[in-house]
């Protein structure tokens, strides 16, 4: 049994929750836990109430929330905004939304959209929520998905602790990948 294990929860927008599919990202998020021994609670959402409800019942109703390193939002959108439902929500409204209720987290976006955060922006949804840092993709692109490098991503923060360090890691392992989506993190 292992003593300080991390989680990963993971996010996903969908058209319609009451649809059961199993996605990519959920057997992706089943093959990290075991082949990496890294567990994640998954959900899906297609509202932002039901993105509201889903972070609140992780906040309030799971006892072992402190474990959770890594929110991972998968979830279409644009630069600083999030598609549910064909409405578009800023992050700012997210981050009002979660005021104080993410201290410590790394919220990571794939690249379902971009992150494209100045860095006032980027200050004040880390502010505001009290995460640690948040890291998504600036590129965009529907044939080549980022949970390979998501997944990689994912080890690192098991692994390591300093936050440059995973981000330089990261970029060593995966150059072209790194370059090719993009990767940044605001921390």
């Amino acid at each position: 049994m292992m003593v300080n294990e991390n989680f990963i929860f993971c996010l996903e927008g969908v058209p319609d929750v009451e649809t059961n599919i199993t996605t990519e990202v959920l057997k992706n998020l089943e093959h990290l836990a075991f082949e990496n021994k890294i567990s994640s609670i998954y959900k899906s959402c297609d509202t932002i109430e039901g993105l509201e409800e889903s972070l609140g019942a992780l906040l309030y109703d799971d006892h072992n929330f402190k474990d959770y390193q890594i929110i991972y939002l998968v979830m279409p959108g644009q630069e600083n905004n999030i598609c549910l439902h064909d409405y578009y929500y800023s992050l700012e409204e997210i981050a009002e939304l979660f005021e104080g209720k993410l201290k410590g987290k790394i919220i990571h976006f794939a690249n379902e959209k971009v992150l494209d955060l100045t860095s006032e922006e980027a200050q004040y949804f880390l502010d505001i929520t009290g995460a640690r840092a948040i890291s998504g993709y600036g590129i965009k692109n529907q044939k080549i998905s980022s949970i390979h490098l998501d997944k990689f991503f994912f080890n690192l923060c098991d692994e390591l602790d300093d936050i440059i360090e995973i981000v330089e890691e990261l970029h060593q392992k995966n150059y072209a990948l790194c370059k090719f989506l993009d990767f940044r993190l605001y921390y």
